[in-house]
């Protein structure tokens, strides 16, 4: 059991990661526009982050130190300065979003509009950053994100035609009717959503937390080649849901109520509630992630005592500060009712174009034998990271003409 529970820090990181609200309907308005034919996007993706957080675990677990940290450290203050600006407003943008996302949660349960659980759910948001110990953070949401998997199951009780539809993910092709541009534009938001930068400073941030030394190697591969595919497969069965349900209808998903409509006819009520619950968990656990990752990179940025292992809070008052004054400015943005579902995408979008600021000192501190030792970067992963590198420099380069050119995948 204890060996399980060390995997938790992978599933919260991978659920928050990949299933919040903007996947969740991003999943799901590509399943309807293009059936499967993104699906290899998110199995490029998944690869990515499995190889720069298994970096990154690994750069925690030596150094006992969290990655921006070192980088901050290892390639100076005005590099890791950019990092931060881009992070943190990244990092606001999907806070806002991820309270809006838990509010439309409760929203779908009670029928009472979203805008007036945002302060409540604030409220709890802090009460769990201050009070619970991290890993208890870790193991109730993490785990109780599985409940997504109901989108395995309604997949598996739709009965799909499994080598058409395995043809059509092998087989890419732009659908009749839709342009060029859009199918890139979509395919750039999922392979940003798979690589979203706060993924990995918090994950290496949370093995900082949960003290992971050199025995921790492998507990740091368990999580990265457990959690993250996990989240990808719940990812890429949203997609194929709404490919079979509501592609042939030609729906415009533009709302997270639509998402579940493949779950109520494979599996009804039930799948319903499940569905409910994981995407509660799940957005509530990214609104933690960005969180905590927003007031993580600040403070390793300026030198402050950070985290929720400090034996009180008010020994680390700046860190908690930051934080407190973060969630009002998501909390205000939400407030202003800006489409939850949009400020998510966009979040992703720009995140994609920020990807070489995260990844290219990641893969530098990789390489240090003077931080890594023994446990540097060898020829093999040092190939698979280099493409990967070239491969997020090619989309940070495309992402802006792209999101202008289509007007945001209009």
């Amino acid at each position: 059991m204890k060996k399980l529970l060390q995997v938790a820090l992978g599933v919260l990181t991978a659920i928050g990661g990949f299933v919040d609200i903007g996947d969740f309907v991003t999943s799901s308005v590509v399943g309807a526009r293009f059936g499967m034919g993104l699906a290899w996007v998110l199995v490029v993706g998944t690869v990515g982050i499995i190889v720069y957080a298994e970096m990154c675990g690994r750069v925690a677990a030596l150094t006992k130190r969290a990655v921006f940290d070192v980088v901050r450290e290892r390639l100076g203050v005005r590099f890791a300065l950019v990092n931060l600006s881009a992070s943190y407003f990244i990092n606001l943008l999907t806070l806002t979003a991820e309270l809006a996302g838990v509010a439309i949660a409760i929203q779908l349960a009670t029928s009472v509009n979203y805008l007036l659980w945002i302060p409540l759910v604030g409220l709890v948001l802090w009460l769990v950053v201050w009070k619970l110990p991290f890993e208890v953070m870790e193991n109730s949401f993490g785990l109780l994100g599985l409940a997504l998997l109901v989108f395995v199951i309604s997949l598996w009780k739709l009965g799909p035609d499994w080598s058409a539809m395995l043809d059509h993910a092998v087989h890419p092709a732009v659908p009749s009717g839709e342009g060029r541009p859009t199918w890139w534009y979509y395919g750039i938001a999922l392979f940003g959503s798979a690589m979203t930068p706060y993924e990995v400073f918090f994950f290496s941030s949370g093995a900082v937390e949960e003290r992971w030394g050199r025995q921790d190697l492998m507990t740091n591969r368990l999580n990265v080649f457990i959690g993250f595919p996990l989240g990808a497969v719940i990812s890429l069965s949203i997609m194929a849901c709404s490919a079979l349900v509501l592609g042939p209808l030609h729906v415009q998903v533009s709302h997270v109520s639509q998402v579940g409509l493949p779950v109520a006819l494979a599996v009804g009520k039930l799948g319903i509630a499940a569905m409910l619950v994981g995407f509660f968990a799940a957005t509530f656990g990214a609104s933690l992630e960005t969180l905590l990752s927003a007031g993580y990179v600040f403070a390793q940025y300026f030198g402050w005592p950070w985290g929720k292992a400090a034996p009180r809070p008010r020994e680390a008052s700046r860190f908690q500060t930051l934080l407190l004054l973060t969630l009002f400015a998501a909390m205000a943005l939400a407030l202003t009712t800006l489409d939850p579902v949009k400020v998510t995408e966009y979040s992703v979008v720009l995140s994609a174009a920020a990807l070489p600021l995260t990844y290219f000192p990641i893969l530098v501190i990789a390489n240090d034998r003077g931080y890594m030792g023994d446990q540097a970067n060898g020829w093999f992963s040092n190939t698979i990271a280099t493409v990967y590198l070239i491969i997020i420099g090619v989309v940070a380069l495309v992402t802006l003409p792209l999101m202008l050119a289509t007007k945001a995948g209009m």
